[in-house]
């Protein structure tokens, strides 16, 4: 390789995509939204998998992601963050490949933008009481909350 500095940065180029298109990285994000008053968690039943899940979504290219939680908080149950959200936890997504990592906010300023109607991909979106959860609140969701609200150690898998 050339010291010239054009290339380098081709070169640097070239490695970069190499890396990127071989090793992959994904980035998710879920939240806890708790509405303090109700003693209630938002969860949403999606139509494609099964159970409740806490809300939430890809990192999409340019966006960071606090701005990825409030879009998909928008997007699955018209939730409005107000105040900045806290991330508590990162976990390794095993589950869904060798590469993806979920950080898990918590939010308890927000507001309803409009009132929820199911749509193609969110069957259900509501808040449930911590004492009544639906039976088929998945597990990750389950330890997420028993993390954040339980003090429970946070779990490095999601």
């Amino acid at each position: 390789m050339t010291d010239s500095p054009l290339t380098r940065r081709a070169w640097i180029r070239v490695l970069h995509t190499w890396f990127l298109l071989s090793r992959p990285v994904t980035l998710g994000v879920r939240g806890i939204v708790f509405d303090e008053k109700a003693n209630a968690v938002l969860l949403v039943r999606h139509t494609y998998v099964r159970g409740f899940q806490l809300p939430g979504g890809g990192v999409e290219p340019g966006e960071t992601a606090e701005q990825a939680l409030a879009r998909e908080l928008e997007e699955e149950a018209n939730v409005v963050i107000e105040g900045t959200p806290e991330l508590k936890s990162f976990h390794f997504n095993r589950k869904a490949s060798r590469r993806d990592h979920v950080a898990l906010y918590f939010v308890t300023r927000f507001r309803r933008s409009q009132p929820f109607a199911a749509n193609r991909e969110i069957a259900e979106a509501a808040f449930f009481p911590l004492d009544a959860l639906p039976s088929d609140t998945t597990a990750a969701a389950r330890r997420r909350l028993a993390e954040v609200l339980d003090g429970v150690q946070p779990d490095p898998y999601w």
